[in-house]
């Protein structure tokens, strides 16, 4: 990401309104780079360009002025309607250096040319006149748009037309566009949205300031923003980063991006050293490693707006507010003769008005005096505060008859009883259900901002294993942690991404990390995740330097590798399937949830008396496959960690806490249903 500067040059000292980059490497930010002219710019981008085709990677290169000018223009001034075609004409006719250039001049001359002097450009930032080219707008006559499309729809966006003067982009498309018409012809680089974006090097507009927020005190803004939409469109997915780019705007170009503002700007980062343990941490209890998750994690999922029938099971992203209060008008409750006041006890008559007030009629008038027939839901008609039932009247010629006492304000709902207009009805970060859906429809909420299901992709590793239904060899065995993890997270309502199975390879591994890091939000490996010679998954997360191995205090369990690759975080869960379950409910469950925009999601137990007998050793939290017999809980035979028919067994896990204890049978024991954890029995 490129942000341009149309004024002279800045200086050896790091310095605001100067030209920045800011790179990002397969999801890893690199400082942003200052430089000090256009000069100096086009010798360093053409040196970065040749790096990254040597190292076989593909280029994105953003740059913050327009690519094009409104319609018409191109082919006034050039005699073909090709943008590109008016790219070279800026090349053949600006003349630039680093202390000064003609673009003030060829503005004016452009004018003579196509505009009788009067336009289409403006500003004079010179001390000289310049025939041609006024200094402000007073005498200005344009034969053309004054904005593209892209800058009618984005906010605050500048005329391109307007040559000088805060805020102008005027100057840096006439100093900018020739650099890139020289780029273009050097590396053959294709140009979005004019040409298919096929090549190894592509040109895109971006404008920092629609996505990127205000910058820390202590950075310079231009170097703020180039680093973070760098770190933002690194961090858009490959069928997002498609989306965004399907736009037809062949003469005026278009702003990457625009009216993609809250997806793109909805990825936030996370830190590089967020599972960094502290120094000295070798045993880590059970609640300071989900303490320390839940600290360090925040939601990497973009947002958008969804109809209410494709909202069921999303997570709000904003809080939804009532749009109507519910009920909107006083109504009846039942079936019944409404009338105003309540009555004392005895003999009631009142003369029964014609009609009757039904559900979505229009709220009618009673006279004074008089009783008229109500059903259930029917807006009270004005005069009417009190409904009797129905079966407590006898009518008769033309009368209604009751006994009393009856009390004012019976059988009816007022205004606004069960939610008010503006109140928040689905908080930010719920996960929506099906009764949510229903408040929201009755409050007149037809859409709301949700985030994208989180892609949570599924890896096993290990040369032993292959696929149930193929030939196991001899000291193979079949892959049981994958199918078990993605119906897991299909359960638990993310997008289940199956990744396979990497060997135990690590180059191999790496590139199956790389390409899933395209794909997905997060990565749940199952085994390599301990320190032996075969562990390739916490090896390569070291590599990078974004791992840490969480020895917990837990059994079955203990080791975690959890780390960032190419900025996904990745959960290397144990190889054993029960101990990968049950480190899935108890970790990942909670943080996947986080990083979906949910809250963090504790589990309810339930203290119920043990069917079983036990001896625990002190120093770890234990937890045992269990299920509910006769308000008791029994739990599996075995212990052991490699019977995984234990799992189908059960309907829930038992908890022991870290202390040592003698449970026998009868005492209160603590019971986590599956369903607690979200998932079915």
């Amino acid at each position: 990401m490129v942000d341009w500067s149309s004024g002279n040059d800045t200086g050896p000292t790091p310095r605001k309104d100067a030209i920045w980059a800011g790179i990002n490497r397969g999801g890893t930010a690199e400082d942003p780079v200052y430089l000090r002219n256009r000069q100096e710019a086009e010798r360093w981008l053409p040196d970065l360009f040749e790096a990254e085709h040597s190292a076989g990677r593909r280029v994105l290169a953003g740059f913050d002025f327009p690519f094009g000018y409104p319609k018409g223009f191109a082919k006034a001034l050039t005699g073909s309607a090709d943008p590109l075609g008016l790219w070279d004409w800026f090349e053949k006719f600006v003349e630039d250096t680093p202390r000064q250039n003609n673009r003030f001049d060829l503005a004016g001359q452009i004018n003579l040319d196509i505009g009788d002097g009067k336009g289409p450009f403006w500003f004079n930032g010179l001390q000289r006149d310049i025939n041609g080219l006024s200094r402000t707008k007073d005498s200005y006559a344009n034969p053309f748009p004054e904005k593209r499309q892209s800058e009618a729809q984005a906010k605050g966006a500048f005329t391109c037309w307007q040559m000088g003067g805060a805020g102008a982009v005027g100057g840096q498309v006439f100093t900018g566009l020739p650099v890139l018409a020289r780029l273009r012809k050097r590396f053959e680089a294709t140009v979005w949205p004019f040409e298919p974006l096929d090549g190894d090097l592509c040109f895109v507009e971006i404008w920092p300031s629609l996505t990127v927020g205000p910058n820390p005190e202590e950075v310079i803004k231009d170097a703020w923003q180039v680093s973070e939409v760098a770190r933002q469109i690194a961090a858009l997915k490959v069928e997002e980063l498609a989306e965004i780019l399907a736009v037809d705007a062949a003469e005026e170009g278009w702003i990457f991006g625009l009216g993609h503002e809250a997806r793109i700007k909805g990825v936030p980062p996370l830190r590089n050293d967020c599972f960094a343990l502290p120094p000295g941490v070798h045993w880590t209890p059970v609640d300071e490693a989900l303490g320390m998750l839940q600290e360090r994690l925040s939601p990497v999922t973009t947002t958008c707006r969804a109809a209410l029938k494709d909202a069921l099971g999303r997570v709000a992203a904003e809080d939804v507010a009532a749009r109507r209060s519910n009920p909107p008008l006083p109504n009846t409750a039942v079936d019944g003769y409404g009338f105003a006041g309540g009555r004392p006890a005895g003999q009631h008559t009142l003369p029964l008005a014609q009609g009757r007030a039904a559900a979505g009629d229009a709220p009618a008038v009673l006279p004074e005096g008089q009783a008229i027939r109500v059903l259930t839901g029917a807006a009270l008609p004005a005069g009417v505060d009190t409904v009797i039932l129905q079966e407590d009247v006898i009518v008769e010629a033309g009368t209604v008859r009751f006994s009393g006492p009856v009390k004012a304000g019976a059988n009816t709902r007022k205004a606004g009883e069960d939610i008010t207009e503006g109140e928040v009805i689905v908080s930010q970060g719920r996960i929506i259900r099906a009764a949510d859906l229903a408040l929201m429809a009755a409050t007149g909420v037809s859409e709301v901002t949700v985030r994208a299901p989180l892609r949570v992709g599924i890896l096993s590793t290990g040369d032993e294993l292959v696929e149930a239904g193929e030939v196991a060899a001899d000291g193979q065995i079949f892959d049981a942690n994958r199918p078990m993890l993605l119906g897991l997270m299909e359960q638990l309502g993310h997008e289940a991404v199956d990744l396979g199975r990497a060997p135990d390879n690590r180059d191999a591994l790496r590139g199956i990390l790389n390409k899933a890091s395209a794909r997905v939000d997060v990565i749940l490996t199952s085994g390599g995740a301990s320190a032996g010679d075969e562990d390739h998954v916490s090896a390569l997360l070291s590599e990078a330097g974004a791992m840490d191995l969480w020895r917990i205090a837990v059994k079955p369990g203990r080791p975690l590798a959890l780390g960032m690759w190419a900025g996904t975080p990745v959960f290397g869960l144990p190889g054993n399937p029960v101990a990968a379950m049950v480190c899935t409910l108890i970790f990942a469950r909670p943080a996947l949830a986080v990083l979906a925009g949910a809250p963090w999601q504790k589990p309810q137990g339930f203290d119920v008396p043990a069917a079983f007998s036990k001896s625990k050793k002190a120093g770890r939290r234990e937890y045992l496959r269990a299920r509910i017999r006769d308000g008791r809980a029994e739990v599996f035979a075995s212990e052991g960690s490699g019977r995984i028919s234990g799992l189908s067994w059960a309907e829930g896990l038992v908890e022991l806490p870290e202390p040592a204890m003698q449970i026998t049978d009868g005492d209160r024991v603590r019971f986590i249903p599956y369903g607690s954890f979200g998932i079915k029995a």
